[in-house]
């Protein structure tokens, strides 16, 4: 299997674990348990961000291009003026 396609596989593993990760922690109502996800969840993010980075350098990942002023206006309307 190439390198890239098991980067971009492991990355897909870890954001799911996010996901999963941001439910249960939601859904907890002991605070011990919640504190433990926690660490977890930022452990996974921290796994994340070191793998997104060596993918951007391999050119593994291109990030999409930024978003315009304007659009960054909008999308920041609809969620005040409750639209989303």
């Amino acid at each position: 299997m190439q390198e890239k396609i098991m980067v971009a596989d492991t990355l897909n593993g870890i954001n799911d674990e996010l996901t999963r990760y941001a439910g249960m922690i939601a859904q907890s109502e002991n605070k011990e348990l919640k504190q433990t996800l926690k660490q977890f969840r930022n452990a996974c993010e921290q796994s994340q961000e070191e793998l997104y980075q060596i993918a951007r350098a391999k050119s593994y990942y291109v990030p999409a291009s930024k978003a315009t002023d304007e659009e960054v206006s909008h999308v920041r309307n609809l969620f005040t003026q409750g639209t989303l």
